[in-house]
């Protein structure tokens, strides 16, 4: 067989040249933005050119700091595929935290949409080795701001020629990406994406989820969490039609707009999102779903009375998967197996609630935390889910230490606990720093809140562990009630319904009624912000 590399740029080329009249729709507030592969691809190159002429090495950290636009699309590609690395920003870290992961991956030049750059003028003076910054604007109006020195990104390309030589003789293990971790302890983690684990990743997520060239895929995952998802690039690389909501991620009346008129028929999602679509489609916003052919939610488990009321209700098929950054991120994808679509509908979902199936070019086990020996395949029997393959990290990049106590024995160990049933299919049971251990027995504040979330009283709800005198823990259930019932729904509701759900030692020994939960900047409940503040006031009662 012939030894050749795997990279990015055989994606780009592609899409390119044997699918260069589809589009690439870029959705801003007030106009969009329609150009096909072969533009994109001219724009790819110019972009090289003008990296080149700044002094931009192989390997060289080049930073995105933007939402989902076609600008970004084009540095996912030409950033990599001439050599250098994209380290995608999340413009929702803390300045302490954008201020590590920048000088920490030593970023020469960050490109900034030109309505986030006030996020990053704050910080700026504590940036070490950043010497540019890059306006990508839409107005083609340079913004009065304290970045410095600064060009439009459309200024810095334009005079530089549509075609570039891409180097071929590189090595698939060459860095093409890094995203850093959402940290809740300690700083973020960075991860280094190579062009060989994008690429086979990419070749998994299309034959595990189905993604083929007739889809139009819309990239609601911000660009800047996980590659958003490893989106962008199977879709570039089967030649898709790709639609990028930028700020109208939040909208929802935008959103659904947005999924008739360009017929989207793939999208992905963290569970936040489709709560709030959720809730748009109640009070009764306008929608039309006919185009909508897969969903894939992650991030964080997806109640079970949301995934059944989307399917009855909207025809809306919501479908879990599971990863993290360490993965690329798809790891698994709770897809039924072709013998299974004809169970009856309580049993379908019983499967489709799941974390899903092992992807192909994986490996995993779930190993007991006490014992260390995989656990039975009866979903009962909890453990930590650890895997390894081709597009899993094997460290955190100039980390050592952090690096020991998560990739052992050439494994990654997730902290994710997890049961996996007789037909191969994981459910998450919590992470191992949220379980509550109640008089030596384990409760999944995963599974509490999902129940509690059924209650058609409520909105939101986290569970975490308080200490007790005798049980050691006990759970304490922050709810979010729906506004129509922020003044009406009682602790008395909430137990009463949990007690045909749960078993009695389950039940919450305390319940918080809150306005809103705290999210990290990846959507999830940040629950050590509510240990911080909820925990201490309830422990003073």
């Amino acid at each position: 067989m012939m030894r050749y590399p795997l990279l990015l740029t055989n994606f780009m080329e592609r899409a390119a040249k044997y699918f260069p009249k589809k589009e690439i729709v870029s959705v801003y507030p007030n106009e969009k933005f329609v150009y096909n592969y072969s533009e994109w691809y001219k724009r790819c190159c110019q972009l090289a050119h003008a990296l080149q002429s700044m002094k931009i090495q192989k390997g060289d950290r080049v930073a995105s700091f933007a939402l989902n636009n076609h600008r970004h699309l084009e540095l996912y590609f030409g950033v990599p595929c001439m050599g250098a690395v994209l380290h995608t920003l999340n413009v929702r870290l803390s300045h302490e935290h954008l201020i590590y992961i920048v000088n920490h991956a030593e970023d020469k030049i960050i490109f900034v949409d030109e309505d986030l750059y006030f996020l990053l003028e704050p910080v700026i003076e504590k940036l070490k080795t950043v010497k540019q910054y890059v306006i990508l604007s839409q107005s083609g109006k340079m913004p009065e701001t304290k970045l410095s020195p600064a060009i439009l990104y459309d200024d810095l390309i334009k005079d530089f020629p549509p075609e570039y030589d891409f180097p071929k003789d590189r090595d698939e293990y060459d860095p093409a990406l890094i995203c850093y971790t959402s940290a809740t302890t300690g700083d973020p983690k960075g991860v280094v994406y190579s062009h060989r684990g994008l690429v086979l990743h990419a070749y998994a997520a299309g034959v595990t989820l189905g993604l083929n060239e007739s889809d139009c895929a819309m990239h609601v995952v911000p660009m800047f969490h996980a590659n958003a998802w490893g989106g962008p690039f199977g879709a570039t690389g089967l030649g898709c039609k790709q639609v990028l909501p930028g700020r109208q991620i939040l909208d929802m009346k935008a959103l659904c707009k947005i999924i008739s008129e360009e017929k989207v028929t793939f999208t992905c999602g963290v569970p936040t999102i489709w709560m709030m679509l959720y809730q748009y489609l109640e009070s009764g916003g306008e929608y039309d779903f006919s185009s909508i052919r897969a969903v894939y939610s992650g991030g964080s488990a997806m109640p079970r009375h949301l995934m059944e009321s989307f399917s009855k209700k909207y025809n809306f098929n919501i479908v879990q998967a599971y990863g993290m950054t360490e993965t690329s991120p798809l790891a698994t994808a709770a897809i039924p197996k072709s013998y299974m679509k004809d169970l009856p509908e309580k049993e379908l979902f019983d499967v489709k609630t799941t974390a899903g199936l092992l992807a192909l070019g994986l490996e995993m086990k779930v190993v007991n935390l006490d014992t260390g020996k995989e656990v039975q395949w009866n979903g009962k029997e909890m453990g930590e889910i650890c895997l390894r393959g081709p597009w899993i990290a094997s460290e955190y990049y100039k980390d050592p230490e952090r690096s020991k106590q998560t990739f052992k024995d050439g494994w990654l160990h997730t902290g994710d606990i997890a049961t996996i049933n007789e037909e191969g299919y994981i459910s998450l049971v919590d992470r191992t720093k949220d379980l509550i251990k109640s008089g030596g027995e384990w409760i999944s504040s995963v599974d509490l809140e999902n129940e509690i979330m059924a209650h058609p009283k409520v909105l939101e709800a986290a569970v975490i562990a308080m200490p007790h005198e005798k049980w050691q823990e006990r759970p304490l259930a922050c709810i979010v009630p729906k506004p129509e019932f922020a003044d009406s729904i009682t602790k008395e509701d909430i137990m009463e319904f949990l007690k045909t759900k749960v078993a009695k030692w389950w039940l919450p020994d305390e319940i918080v009624f809150l306005k809103e939960i705290p999210k990290t900047s990846v959507g999830k409940f940040n629950k050590k912000e509510l240990r911080k503040t909820v925990l201490p006031e309830v422990l003073k009662k």
